[in-house]
């Protein structure tokens, strides 16, 4: 069977350094960190009392008040980037076959913010059960992809993944694979998340999983540096639109990248924790590049899951340097949460966004927040540390990993 090429032809992003995609991709590239203290509710008594939150974002320039009411944030921030999108890559003109559209939506946790509403109220009434008839709608992970179909009439193939942190990227893979055996023309793709509440921050508190660097929110989220503690909670939601090249072109899209290999694999190791030698990214990484049919000496940039961990960081530089050998030194690598914070399910979203304008513009956005870089690092690696770097980018990785060992990684090359 000859497998079709599948091109990026749209993307609409709301993140915490910005509600579309230029603002994003500026203060990405000129370092600009999204970290601050947390307004969402009173976090004085919590560990960590600052996150990545979204700053600015007006619910009701995508929805009117009756909508937005029954609907979680989560679905805020998806179907409004979904907009976006979708306006972006021009599938919303007329004379376009919608049934061959498709939603495939990323999520690790979903309506966490509705959860908690509702049972916080279940637990201050008289025992009663009295609870909102969205409730159920609102908080279901699968709920966004719904709307985003209901919302511009698209009637292809429709799911939610959840693969934990890796389950945007696990979107986008699956959306790339629907498209290039011929299921649909194209699909919306692409994840959300909204955790920033008491059960988000003080679940991952129990974790030990967050920074606790509460004097000094912007330097939070410092992946390689010897004295980083933990990620930053990010919110926001991202949506690329992936598209069969030849439904492309026959209607004059613009195009930004192509989208060509992607691998999946587990750690098989621990709930929490990566796999010391980094055995499950070693293996993502080599099967994103099969599928890609592609030698690892022609990738030029990765795009790193890079969570600021003690031990998430370097079990993926491990699992780097396994992959590439000598040419790991020739490639830049960088970590763009050390911005944005971890948007959990969102994450490969946004950071997708992040490689493939990596990959149009040649520009490579930074790690930031590195002041001492951890003395077990390669240090001919290239990091990228706290100032972007001009390069010719032809291919690039984004990787991303979640709770439960799970590993996903996409192969995005320039459009020629």
């Amino acid at each position: 069977m000859q497998l079709k090429r599948v091109v990026v032809t749209g993307l609409g992003a709301i993140t915490p350094l910005g509600n579309n995609v230029n603002d994003y991709w500026n203060n990405l590239i000129n370092g600009v960190s999204g970290a601050a203290p947390i307004t969402r509710f009173d976090a004085s008594k919590f560990k960590t009392r600052f996150a990545c939150e979204v700053k600015g974002f007006n619910v009701l320039d995508y929805f009117d008040k009756k909508e937005a009411q029954r609907l979680d944030a989560f679905s805020h921030y998806g179907i409004a980037a979904s907009a976006q999108a979708f306006a972006d890559s021009g599938l919303d003109k007329e004379g376009i076959d919608r049934n061959e559209i498709g939603v495939i939506w990323g999520s690790g946790i979903g309506g966490l913010d509705t959860f908690q509403t509702e049972t916080f109220n279940f637990a201050k009434g008289d025992g009663t059960p009295r609870f909102n008839p969205f409730f159920i709608p609102k908080m279901i992970a699968d709920i966004c992809s719904g709307h985003i179909s209901m919302r511009f009439g698209l009637r292809g193939p429709n799911f939610t993944t959840v693969s934990a942190c890796a389950s945007s990227t696990s979107a986008l893979i699956d959306a790339f694979t629907y498209i290039r055996l011929g299921k649909a023309n194209a699909i919306v793709a692409g994840g959300s998340e909204a955790a920033i509440n008491e059960s988000g921050i003080g679940g991952f508190n129990a974790c030990q999983a967050m920074s606790t660097r509460n004097d000094d929110p912007s330097t939070a989220s410092r992946p390689y540096d010897k004295d980083r503690d933990g990620f930053v909670l990010g919110e926001g939601g991202a949506a690329i639109v992936l598209e069969e090249l030849e439904h492309a072109l026959a209607r004059g899209a613009k195009i930004y990248a192509e989208i060509i290999g992607g691998g999946m694999s587990a750690d098989a190791h621990h709930i929490t924790a990566p796999h010391p030698e980094g055995l499950g990214a070693t293996l993502v990484m080599q099967r994103a590049l099969k599928d890609a049919g592609i030698n690892a000496s022609e990738v030029d940039y990765i795009n790193t899951h890079g969570t600021s961990t003690p031990l998430g960081d370097l079990a993926e530089l491990k699992a780097i340097s396994a992959v590439f050998g000598e040419h790991a030194y020739k490639m830049n690598i960088s970590s763009t949460k050390s911005m944005t914070g971890h948007l959990l399910g969102a994450a490969g979203a946004i950071e997708g966004i992040a490689t493939i304008l990596a990959v149009k513009n040649g520009i490579i956005p930074p790690t930031i927040n590195n002041f001492n870089p951890d003395p077990g690092l390669d240090p001919k690696l290239n990091l990228t540390f706290n100032k972007m770097q001009q390069r010719t980018v032809n291919a690039a990785i984004s990787n991303t990993f979640g709770f439960g060992g799970h590993n996903a990684a996409v192969v995005i090359k320039k459009f020629n």
